[in-house]
């Protein structure tokens, strides 16, 4: 009986310190599936792993870069609860969700994140930065709307227009005068049809085609050209000055086509018996052409958006003179599309002085033959 006792005391006792010695070990860290590692690591998307308590196991340097990881810990509060839901039910779960920058930028940045479990005990979180795609996809939207704005306008104008014409057919001079009207409602559509046109041509990325030597004397005459009678109807006077005998690489139509948007507005928008001066001069290794105009001057308010496709300082003056609101857009891009840039300064009731700068020198130009003649002119409207 005492041998019993005294076994049956030891047994209780070993079990009693094999609990104490388990509950003293540390719970051995959770480690990572074969192979989730090397894929993080080539991820472009920001991915987190999570274990059972919150802690970060492993993330890609993207998730460290959009600010999405502080040490070991996930610092955007919406992401630790998609996390806490998917490790309580192990439902895998995708939201759109607006996180603010972690530099302490005042905007902040959409994502789309994706959390799943992965194995028993972590918890993976994929995370794209969507800000970018959605700005493209509302200027795409906003594009649309105004495109289908504009043509609704001349449109439903020659509808009216044609009624009035067949309502008026025994009156000879309302026909006169309802004809003209169409003539200039269908001179507007054409106008803004070419423009879409040009400027789905200019815009993308795609390399120059008909690259050559462009000189700059010709590319302004033929641009003055342009405006000469309209410049001649409201009696202003187009000066040309400057340095001569200049020459670009680019493509000839494309730039007379900038440079002619440019000339074209500085005359649309100048009082009558006012100038209009076209200069150009050579500085560093750029070609610098400035079109200057006594005209009304831009708000300083709308300075930073008047080369956006649709934008018009003055929607009503714009529409008198014809103008659709691309003829900006489609510089900005040209100029891009040669490696340089146009930029503005104005003054309300002094003028505006518009600058294109063409580089003497391009990529595109370097794996072309110089030599080659400049292509021949061809109606850019």
């Amino acid at each position: 009986m005492a041998v019993g006792v005294a076994g049956t005391l030891a047994f209780r006792w070993s079990e009693r310190a094999q609990g104490r010695g388990t509950a003293a070990a540390p719970a051995a860290a959770p480690s990572l599936p074969p192979g989730v590692a090397t894929v993080l690591s080539v991820l472009r998307s920001s991915a987190v792993v999570l274990d059972e308590f919150d802690t970060v196991v492993k993330a890609s340097s993207a998730a460290y870069k959009f600010g999405l990881v502080r040490g070991d810990q996930l610092v955007p509060e919406d992401l630790l609860a998609m996390a806490k839901e998917t490790r309580r039910d192990g439902e895998i779960r995708q939201r759109d969700l607006l996180l603010a920058r972690a530099d302490g930028e005042a905007h902040e940045f959409e994502v789309s994140a994706r959390v799943a479990p992965l194995g028993s005990r972590l918890v993976l979180l994929l995370v794209e930065d969507r800000t970018e795609a959605r700005r493209v996809d509302a200027v795409r939207r906003d594009f649309v709307a105004n495109v289908s704005h504009e043509l609704k306008t001349p449109v439903g104008a020659l509808s009216l227009l044609a009624e009035a014409v067949m309502d008026a057919s025994d009156d000879p001079e309302a026909i006169i005068r309802f004809a003209g009207r169409m003539q200039i409602e269908s001179a507007r559509l054409t106008n803004l049809v070419q423009e879409l046109i040009d400027l789905s041509r200019v815009q993308n990325d795609h390399p120059l085609h008909h690259v050559g030597p462009v000189p700059l004397d010709d590319l302004v005459a033929e641009a003055a050209d342009r405006c000469r009678q309209a410049a001649e109807s409201k009696q202003i006077t187009l000066a040309i000055g400057g340095d001569r005998e200049l020459i670009v690489p680019g493509d000839h139509n494309q730039l007379v086509m900038a440079l002619g948007n440019l000339v074209e507005n500085a005359v649309n928008y100048s009082p009558a018996r006012t100038r209009v001066d076209i200069e150009v001069r050579a500085e560093a290794r750029m070609a610098v052409i400035t079109v200057s105009d006594q005209g009304l001057g831009i708000p300083q308010r709308d300075l930073d958006r008047i080369f956006e496709r649709f934008y018009r300082v003055d929607p009503a003056r714009s529409r008198a003179t014809g103008g659709t609101g691309l003829g900006l857009s489609i510089v900005k891009h040209i100029a891009a599309g040669h490696g340089g840039e146009v930029t503005v300064r104005s003054l309300e009731g002094v003028g505006s002085t518009f600058t294109l700068v063409l580089p003497f020198k391009s990529s595109t130009s370097q794996s072309m033959s110089m030599t080659s003649s400049t292509p021949s002119m061809e109606a850019s409207r």
